[in-house]
Protein backbone atom coordinates (compact mmCIF):
# COMPACT_ATOMS: atom_id res chain seq x y z
CA UNK A 1 0.00 0.00 0.00
CA UNK A 2 1.21 3.06 -1.32
CA UNK A 3 2.43 5.74 2.07
CA UNK A 4 0.46 8.91 2.30
CA UNK A 5 1.67 12.08 4.03
CA UNK A 6 0.68 13.04 6.72
CA UNK A 7 1.25 16.70 9.09
CA UNK A 8 3.42 15.89 11.96
CA UNK A 9 5.36 18.15 15.19
CA UNK A 10 9.22 18.64 14.52
CA UNK A 11 10.37 19.25 18.08
CA UNK A 12 9.65 18.68 21.66
CA UNK A 13 8.24 22.04 23.09
CA UNK A 14 7.27 24.38 25.99
CA UNK A 15 4.30 26.98 26.39
CA UNK A 16 3.01 28.40 29.95
CA UNK A 17 0.31 30.36 31.01
CA UNK A 18 -1.53 32.21 33.79
CA UNK A 19 -5.37 31.88 34.46
CA UNK A 20 -7.17 32.96 37.49
CA UNK A 21 -3.96 32.15 39.55
CA UNK A 22 -4.18 28.51 38.28
CA UNK A 23 -0.48 27.61 36.21
CA UNK A 24 -1.00 25.72 32.57
CA UNK A 25 1.93 23.96 30.63
CA UNK A 26 1.33 22.80 28.04
CA UNK A 27 4.24 20.71 26.49
CA UNK A 28 4.15 18.73 23.15
CA UNK A 29 6.27 15.53 21.71
CA UNK A 30 6.73 13.98 18.89
CA UNK A 31 6.20 10.03 18.92
CA UNK A 32 6.05 7.26 16.81
CA UNK A 33 4.19 4.80 19.25
CA UNK A 34 1.93 4.68 21.93
CA UNK A 35 4.69 3.03 24.23
CA UNK A 36 6.77 6.28 23.41
CA UNK A 37 4.08 8.16 24.07
CA UNK A 38 3.34 6.86 27.69
CA UNK A 39 7.38 6.98 28.07
CA UNK A 40 6.95 10.48 27.34
CA UNK A 41 3.93 11.34 29.86
CA UNK A 42 5.26 9.66 32.87
CA UNK A 43 8.78 11.79 32.38
CA UNK A 44 6.23 14.92 32.64
CA UNK A 45 4.77 13.44 36.05
CA UNK A 46 7.63 12.90 37.57
CA UNK A 47 8.66 16.14 36.50
CA UNK A 48 5.45 17.78 38.36
CA UNK A 49 4.46 15.04 40.95
CA UNK A 50 3.35 17.89 42.52
CA UNK A 51 0.85 18.77 39.98
CA UNK A 52 -3.07 19.01 40.54
CA UNK A 53 -3.24 17.22 37.22
CA UNK A 54 -1.49 16.21 34.06
CA UNK A 55 -4.01 15.75 31.61
CA UNK A 56 -2.79 14.68 28.07
CA UNK A 57 -3.86 13.10 24.61
CA UNK A 58 -1.92 11.47 21.39
CA UNK A 59 -2.77 10.66 18.06
CA UNK A 60 -0.96 8.57 15.70
CA UNK A 61 -0.84 8.11 12.27
CA UNK A 62 -1.95 4.43 12.38
CA UNK A 63 -4.96 5.95 13.69
CA UNK A 64 -4.51 4.55 17.70
CA UNK A 65 -5.12 7.89 20.25
CA UNK A 66 -5.99 8.25 23.62
CA UNK A 67 -6.72 11.25 25.97
CA UNK A 68 -7.07 11.53 29.85
CA UNK A 69 -8.65 14.50 31.87
CA UNK A 70 -6.68 13.25 34.88
CA UNK A 71 -9.06 14.46 37.71
CA UNK A 72 -10.79 17.44 35.97
CA UNK A 73 -14.73 17.15 35.14
CA UNK A 74 -15.08 14.93 32.06
CA UNK A 75 -14.97 16.61 28.90
CA UNK A 76 -13.06 19.89 30.50
CA UNK A 77 -9.45 18.65 29.56
CA UNK A 78 -8.36 15.51 27.31
CA UNK A 79 -10.91 16.35 24.96
CA UNK A 80 -10.02 19.66 24.14
CA UNK A 81 -6.32 18.53 23.75
CA UNK A 82 -7.56 16.02 21.45
CA UNK A 83 -10.03 18.08 19.38
CA UNK A 84 -6.68 20.63 18.90
CA UNK A 85 -4.51 17.43 17.78
CA UNK A 86 -7.55 16.65 15.50
CA UNK A 87 -8.42 20.19 13.86
CA UNK A 88 -4.57 20.63 13.21
CA UNK A 89 -4.92 17.74 11.75
CA UNK A 90 -1.42 16.55 13.34
CA UNK A 91 -0.76 13.32 13.74
CA UNK A 92 2.51 11.01 15.82
CA UNK A 93 2.26 13.64 18.98
CA UNK A 94 1.24 14.00 22.29
CA UNK A 95 0.46 17.26 24.23
CA UNK A 96 0.40 17.03 27.76
CA UNK A 97 -1.22 20.34 30.03
CA UNK A 98 0.02 20.08 33.58
CA UNK A 99 -2.43 22.64 36.12
CA UNK A 100 -1.30 23.77 39.21
CA UNK A 101 -4.51 25.18 40.55
CA UNK A 102 -4.49 29.02 42.35
CA UNK A 103 -7.71 28.57 44.08
CA UNK A 104 -10.08 29.73 41.85
CA UNK A 105 -12.37 27.66 40.41
CA UNK A 106 -13.06 27.98 36.61
CA UNK A 107 -16.10 26.14 35.76
CA UNK A 108 -16.57 23.80 32.63
CA UNK A 109 -16.37 26.36 29.66
CA UNK A 110 -12.99 28.30 31.50
CA UNK A 111 -11.60 24.83 32.06
CA UNK A 112 -12.23 23.97 28.17
CA UNK A 113 -10.85 26.72 27.13
CA UNK A 114 -7.83 27.01 29.45
CA UNK A 115 -6.64 23.37 28.19
CA UNK A 116 -7.81 24.32 24.56
CA UNK A 117 -5.42 27.36 25.19
CA UNK A 118 -2.42 25.37 26.66
CA UNK A 119 -2.70 22.41 23.56
CA UNK A 120 -2.35 25.37 20.93
CA UNK A 121 0.27 27.00 22.37
CA UNK A 122 2.60 23.79 23.00
CA UNK A 123 1.35 23.04 19.30
CA UNK A 124 2.58 26.08 17.64
CA UNK A 125 5.60 25.95 19.59
CA UNK A 126 6.24 22.98 18.01
CA UNK A 127 6.06 23.75 14.78
CA UNK A 128 4.68 21.11 12.11
CA UNK A 129 5.92 19.43 9.27
CA UNK A 130 4.79 17.35 6.39
CA UNK A 131 5.43 13.91 6.28
CA UNK A 132 6.48 12.71 2.81
CA UNK A 133 5.99 9.36 1.35
CA UNK A 134 10.02 9.15 0.32
CA UNK A 135 12.02 6.38 -1.73
CA UNK A 136 15.41 5.39 -1.11
CA UNK A 137 17.31 4.42 -3.98
CA UNK A 138 21.30 2.74 -4.30
CA UNK A 139 23.63 3.30 -7.02
CA UNK A 140 27.06 3.46 -8.16
CA UNK A 141 29.17 4.89 -11.04
CA UNK A 142 32.53 4.75 -11.48
CA UNK A 143 35.61 7.41 -10.74
CA UNK A 144 35.28 9.19 -13.77
CA UNK A 145 31.89 10.24 -13.37
CA UNK A 146 31.30 10.86 -10.15
CA UNK A 147 32.54 14.84 -10.27
CA UNK A 148 29.37 15.29 -12.99
CA UNK A 149 26.83 13.61 -10.95
CA UNK A 150 27.99 14.49 -7.35
CA UNK A 151 26.09 18.32 -7.27
CA UNK A 152 23.39 16.90 -9.25
CA UNK A 153 22.70 14.02 -6.80
CA UNK A 154 23.49 16.72 -3.59
CA UNK A 155 20.94 19.39 -4.72
CA UNK A 156 18.25 16.95 -5.92
CA UNK A 157 18.17 14.37 -2.85
CA UNK A 158 19.12 13.29 0.51
CA UNK A 159 22.56 11.83 0.49
CA UNK A 160 22.63 9.35 2.62
CA UNK A 161 25.78 7.78 2.21
CA UNK A 162 28.61 7.91 -0.24
CA UNK A 163 31.14 4.81 -0.33
CA UNK A 164 34.14 5.11 -2.13
CA UNK A 165 35.29 1.77 -2.75
CA UNK A 166 35.83 0.03 -6.28
CA UNK A 167 33.49 3.00 -7.81
CA UNK A 168 31.01 5.52 -5.78
CA UNK A 169 28.59 3.93 -4.27
CA UNK A 170 25.58 5.93 -3.21
CA UNK A 171 22.74 5.60 -0.97
CA UNK A 172 19.63 8.94 -0.96
CA UNK A 173 16.50 9.80 0.10
CA UNK A 174 14.35 11.21 -3.24
CA UNK A 175 10.86 12.26 -2.28
CA UNK A 176 7.97 9.92 -3.98
CA UNK A 177 6.84 12.85 -6.91
CA UNK A 178 10.66 12.86 -7.95
CA UNK A 179 11.40 9.98 -7.98
CA UNK A 180 10.89 9.14 -11.77
CA UNK A 181 12.57 12.82 -12.79
CA UNK A 182 15.66 11.94 -10.38
CA UNK A 183 16.02 8.56 -12.22
CA UNK A 184 15.76 9.90 -15.62
CA UNK A 185 18.08 12.66 -15.50
CA UNK A 186 20.76 10.27 -13.44
CA UNK A 187 20.67 8.11 -16.28
CA UNK A 188 21.08 10.94 -18.99
CA UNK A 189 24.03 12.39 -17.14
CA UNK A 190 25.75 8.61 -16.32
CA UNK A 191 25.31 6.81 -20.39
CA UNK A 192 22.49 4.82 -18.87
CA UNK A 193 25.69 3.45 -16.24
CA UNK A 194 23.81 4.49 -13.04
CA UNK A 195 20.77 2.00 -12.59
CA UNK A 196 19.32 3.13 -9.15
CA UNK A 197 17.64 0.54 -7.06
CA UNK A 198 14.99 0.74 -4.90
CA UNK A 199 15.98 -0.65 -1.27
CA UNK A 200 13.66 0.91 0.84
CA UNK A 201 10.25 3.61 1.72
CA UNK A 202 10.24 5.90 4.61
CA UNK A 203 8.56 8.84 5.33
CA UNK A 204 10.80 12.23 5.42
CA UNK A 205 9.87 15.50 7.67
CA UNK A 206 9.19 18.56 5.21
CA UNK A 207 8.64 22.03 7.32
CA UNK A 208 5.07 22.91 6.41
CA UNK A 209 3.37 26.34 6.62
CA UNK A 210 0.36 26.15 8.72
Amino acid sequence: MALKPYKTVLRASQAEFTEKKSRFIGRCFPVKSEAEAMARLNEVRRAHYDATHNCWAYLLSDGAQRFSDDGEPGGTAGMPIMDTLIRRDVKDALIVVTRYFGGILLGSGGLVRAYSKAASDALNASGTGLMCPCTVLEFAVDYPRYGGIEGFVKANSVVDSIEFLENVRFRVTVRDEETARFTAELAERTDGRAQPRVTANRFMAVPAEE
